[in-house]
């Protein structure tokens, strides 16, 4: 994650925003996250937050669709609005104890404007959602390296049918896999899609030309271009699937994780 420094815009609105619902006495914490907590913010970015309110309040923003908070009446610059989340402290307690990736990276980076909560558990659990997920993370990598034998595939079946959707498809979830697998190697919470390439690119250990290879597949997708990058991939750690391998976790974490309510792999 790159340093953290705050453009004078952000500042400002980040002070009229804590000033704004620290007024409002059931608010509890009010969480700065986003591209401003995590370094990645343009001037012209928008700012994200979280607030954390009481159990009921949320309950009645969520019947109402107003779970979600946007203004204009924070920002003065060009392009500038607040982007927010009502949860609640139960939320929070979730995401620090069994949160997926995606759920965890909204927490990275963040700090706390102001925090009532007793004891500062707000600010003792993002510190807890933030952490690397340790426990799994080379059974992920197995399911990941499943995903890029399974699409490597269907790229050949997308050439002999000449089908254009599922090419792009699976040359998309390629990249995404390859992706997924370099961050788990390193540790590194996955961002989701947003800035899921941004993560990647800063790390250096990575396979040999990688974004070269990713982006040369996604440019122009072909069995030549996927296999590349597949290759690259597998020979970075010198992988191996055993036989059998990438079908069977490619139907048990894609497929059918509908039958036990399972998250789908690319969420996890």
């Amino acid at each position: 994650m790159s340093e953290r420094t705050l453009f004078p815009q952000h500042a400002c609105a980040i002070e009229r925003l804590t000033a704004h619902y620290e007024a409002q006495p059931d608010a509890i914490a009010l969480i700065i996250g986003g591209s401003v907590a995590k370094g990645w913010a343009l001037e012209t970015s928008d700012l994200d937050f979280l607030l954390v309110l009481p159990d009921a309040e949320v309950q009645r923003r969520s019947v109402n669709l107003q779970q979600t908070i946007f203004s204009l009446d924070f920002t003065d610059y060009e392009g500038g609005y607040i982007d927010g989340k009502a949860i609640t402290l139960g939320f929070l307690r979730e995401v620090a104890d069994h949160g997926s990736e995606p759920a965890r990276s909204a927490f990275v980076g963040t700090w706390c404007a102001f925090d009532r909560s007793p004891d500062q558990e707000v600010t003792q659990l993002i510190q807890a959602a933030q952490r690397y997920p340790e426990e799994g993370a080379d059974e992920r990598i197995r399911g990941y390296l499943a995903q890029l034998g399974i699409w490597g595939w269907f790229v050949r079946e997308a050439e002999k049918r000449q089908d254009r959707y599922l090419l792009l498809q699976a040359v998309t979830s390629l990249a995404l896999f390859g992706m997924r697998i370099v961050l788990t190697e390193n540790r590194r919470i996955y961002p989701y899609h947003k800035w899921v390439s941004r993560a990647v690119l800063e790390l250096t250990d990575k396979p040999t030309h990688f974004e070269t290879l990713r982006d040369a597949m996604l440019n122009e997708p072909s069995n030549d271009t996927a296999k590349a990058f597949t290759d690259a991939v597998f020979a970075w750690r010198n992988y191996e699937l055993a036989p059998g391998e990438a079908s069977h976790r490619f139907v048990q974490d894609r497929e059918w994780t509908w039958r036990e309510d399972k998250t789908p792999i690319e969420d996890w």
